[in-house]
């Protein structure tokens, strides 16, 4: 699994602190951009996030690569909507090659690997013969949620701060949170105001998950990210 930022908005922290500002002000963005340089932003996304106007930092946005994950993960990624997608697709790219993404618990565990291997094997066995006589679009059918894809993602920082919520929890589902854990340490790089308290919500304060908690806050390790 990799994570790669491919692109993000310029000056990101500074766009969004000038289109804060811009709402108390008499005037305009550009302007506020323009005396924004050079100035550190940090004090009014602070102020501005910190109360839960998320819809400033709507103007930033990031564009990931996101390769060798499993159909599995992808299909929960998608779940989340207010994003763009681009997935290698299995009916264009030859998946003669067999490529999946092997579970940890599945890994290392004997019997278990020896059987998951030996059906993946006989699963792109059926894929190849099946090619041979129908239309590789039908063919794929018989491929597992274990097959690897890339795929490309663009999200606003308003979304990646849901999606970090979500999907950094100890209760997410491991491949989709390793994943979440990289964009977020990769974010934080670029735009650390804005993604200063990103991440599960016990990185900020009291886990909402009750009875269902992992008992386990990750507050220490995201905010190293």
């Amino acid at each position: 699994m990799k994570v790669r930022l491919l692109s993000y908005t310029k000056d990101a922290e500074d766009l969004c602190a000038a289109a804060a500002q811009s709402c108390y002000s008499n005037k305009s963005a550009g302007d506020l951009l323009k005396e924004m340089k050079g100035r550190r932003p940090e004090k009014v996304l602070e102020s501005i996030v910190g109360m839960g106007h998320h819809s400033v930092i709507e103007h930033a946005t990031y564009t990931f690569s996101v390769e060798g994950v499993s159909r599995a993960l992808t299909h929960q990624l998608v779940r989340h909507r207010i994003a763009s997608y681009s997935q290698q697709s299995q009916r264009y790219v030859s998946m003669d090659h067999a490529e999946y993404v092997i579970p940890p618990s599945i890994r290392g565990n004997g019997k278990a690997e020896g059987e998951f291997r030996e059906l993946m094997d006989r699963i792109w066995e059926i894929y190849r013969d099946l090619s041979k006589t129908v239309e590789v679009e039908d063919a794929r059918y018989v491929l597992p949620n274990a097959s690897s894809t890339n795929i490309t993602i663009t999200m606003n920082a308003r979304e990646l701060l849901h999606f970090f919520s979500l999907r950094c929890c100890n209760r997410a589902q491991w491949e989709i949170r390793l994943v979440a854990d990289e964009m977020l340490g990769v974010v934080k790089r670029v735009s650390p105001s804005i993604f200063k308290d990103a991440g599960p919500p016990c990185v900020r304060g009291k886990c909402p998950e009750g009875k269902m908690s992992c008992g386990k806050p990750r507050r220490k390790e995201l905010k190293k990210a």
